[in-house]
């Protein structure tokens, strides 16, 4: 059993940064893709990021590309979401995952483990 923890949210003007960490309880972290998801109210959960579990292949939504990027810290059992230039839009609760493989890497339904999301809201 993978347990996974975000933390970093919080409130930040349009224009700022925020960084989002994700702590993994296993040591086969380092075995499992890591993905970001991100849910607004009323909205269904969304793709924004994932990364392979070598680091070496990342993937992003169009909305957040050259915006977002993610990595990961095996030795830290962390992977990591540093947001710049945030828009209102992207207020959301943003939750880690993680799964086996990377194929179909923007599905929701093939990520086994979640964290509990942690929120984060932009202000205009």
């Amino acid at each position: 059993q993978v347990q996974l923890v975000e933390s970093g949210g919080g409130l930040v003007q349009a224009g700022g940064s925020l960084r989002l960490s994700c702590a993994a309880s296993k040591r086969t972290f380092s075995s499992y893709a890591m993905g970001w998801f991100r849910q607004a109210p009323g909205k269904e959960r969304e793709f924004v990021a994932a990364i392979s579990w070598s680091g070496g292949s990342t993937y992003y939504a169009d909305s957040v590309k050259g915006r977002f990027t993610i990595s990961r810290d095996k030795a830290k059992n962390t992977v990591y979401l540093q947001m710049n230039s945030l828009k209102p839009e992207d207020t959301a609760v943003y939750y880690c995952a993680a799964r086996w493989g990377t194929t179909e890497i923007t599905n929701v339904a093939e990520y086994s483990y979640w964290g509990q999301g942690t929120q984060v809201t932009v202000s205009s």
